[in-house]
């Protein structure tokens, strides 16, 4: 895959990166310019503030869509710009970021990436610290993009990113393209509503262009249908409890056919009996 930036919007772009199929946005306006989500590690995060500078010479400023480290591990590289995050972003860094970490640098090991795994290890994990608990509009000269928190989905503080003038929005994790949404810390009776509210946001209106946290751009349709399969999830995991089915694989068993792969039914049930406990 060829790392370059895709311009989606008058000045909006995307630049799609191999490692996790993992999107990241930049949003230039007259004064200043904005860099949503800033990959897995410390020079991760060098490569991508290069080549922002290879499309603007603007002052930046960035977004973390959510406390996951494939979307803010590497913020160290941008520690001169003002870093916005959803409130419960930053309490989820502090209370799992070295969890993650122990756990990403286990993986690399296992695969045989051990130069991957000893950059993550010497990552220092900077935290935002331009706090956002509302909707919230950042001016970056001649426009204003719209930072919007609706709701519970795949974390409890997905932030997305709009740009009503160019008619596009980083939607983070809560849109995942050419893969299941990914449930392991999700609300999965939430997220469908919580795609339905962002659907319905007046800062959101008319806007087409959606990008996911992971895949190929899409459109508005692409996202009401994946509040659809999330919904009809939530709905039949609620009635296979109610007939009695006891612990995951009961979970698991009494959702097939919703075209879910079985990995996603098991991590969707083990936090729905998480989450009623």
């Amino acid at each position: 895959m060829e790392l370059t930036w895709q311009e989606i919007g008058p000045g909006v772009h995307v630049r799609r990166h191999e490692e996790l199929n993992l999107n990241c946005g930049l949003v230039v306006g007259e004064e200043r310019a904005l860099v949503v989500d800033t990959r897995s590690y410390h020079q991760h995060g060098m490569e991508l503030l290069a080549a922002a500078r290879e499309v603007t010479d603007r002052e930046l400023v960035v977004v973390n869509t959510h406390a996951h480290y494939d979307h803010c591990f590497g913020n160290s590289a941008f520690r001169d710009s003002q870093i916005y995050a959803h409130t419960g972003c930053v309490e989820d860094l502090m209370r799992t970021g070295e969890l993650q970490r122990e756990q990403i640098v286990a993986h690399m090991r296992r695969t045989d990436r051990e130069e991957i795994a000893r950059d993550i290890e010497a990552t220092e994990i900077v935290l935002p610290f331009y706090l956002v608990e509302e909707d919230t509009g950042i001016d970056l000269g001649g426009r204003d993009v719209q930072l919007l928190h609706r709701g519970r989905g795949h974390t409890d503080h997905d932030l997305v990113v709009g740009v009503p003038d160019a008619g596009v929005v980083f939607a983070g994790d809560l849109v995942e393209e050419g893969a299941d949404p990914h449930m392991e810390d999700a609300f999965p009776h939430e997220w469908g509503p919580t795609l339905r509210e962002l659907l319905a946001a007046d800062a959101l209106d008319g806007v087409d262009v959606w990008v996911p946290g992971h895949g190929e751009v899409v459109d508005r349709a692409f996202v009401e249908e994946q509040a659809v399969v999330i919904e009809r999830l939530a709905e039949r995991m609620g009635e296979v409890l109610d007939d009695g089915a006891l612990g995951v694989e009961g979970l698991v068993s009494g959702c097939r056919g919703l075209g879910l792969a079985d990995q996603t039914l098991r991590d969707a049930a083990v936090r729905v009996l998480e989450l009623r406990t």
